[in-house]
């Protein structure tokens, strides 16, 4: 018999891992739109209870992180993070990933601008499948590279009919009408 039909598939395997994997992307993407849209419980429900998060700036328990992140972020005129490519291994109920992240935060100058602070890096997360929820259980963030540029908010001025994002209830996304 040659390899192709003495090899097993595991289609049930196959499917837990992406379930697993989407399920993950999902606590990702409720971490990075609870931060933008000032949405504590949307961030916090990213994390299993007695998770633990390193951003450099501080180290604690979730609870902590999302009231320092939330106080931090809502101190800036607005914010943008966006995920780019990760790599996620699943082992049972356990697994670990690295998610590359570019942020943008609109913060006012010392002159009354405003400036575009970037911030580029990777979270390093571990995560876990507890009744039936994958979440984050350790999280760190590296910063690869920044960058503090004059900003312009000439665009708006310009165009103040055009949809803006907004944050803590005020986005279209947020309203009856918008997408959640």
């Amino acid at each position: 018999m040659d390899t192709l039909t003495t090899t097993r598939f595991d289609l049930e395997a196959e499917v837990r891992d992406l379930a697993a994997r989407r399920d993950i992307a999902d606590a990702a993407a409720r971490y990075m739109r609870g931060l933008d849209r000032l949405e504590p419980d949307l961030q916090r429900s990213a994390f299993h209870d007695d998770a633990v998060v390193d951003c450099g700036l501080m180290k604690g328990s979730a609870d902590e992180f999302v009231a320092f992140a939330q106080g931090f972020l809502a101190d800036m005129n607005a914010t943008h993070h966006l995920l780019g490519q990760s790599r996620i291994a699943v082992d049972g109920d356990g697994a670990t990933g690295e998610w590359y992240f570019q942020a943008w935060h609109s913060v006012s100058s010392e002159d009354g601008g405003v400036r575009d602070l970037f911030i580029s890096g990777r979270y390093l997360d571990t995560y876990a499948c507890r009744d039936g929820e994958w979440r984050i259980v350790t999280r760190t963030l590296v910063t690869d590279w920044v960058k503090d540029d004059p900003g312009t908010l000439d665009f708006f001025a310009a165009n103040p009919e055009a949809p803006r994002g907004g944050r803590a209830g005020t986005d279209p996304s947020q309203s009856n009408s918008g997408q959640r």
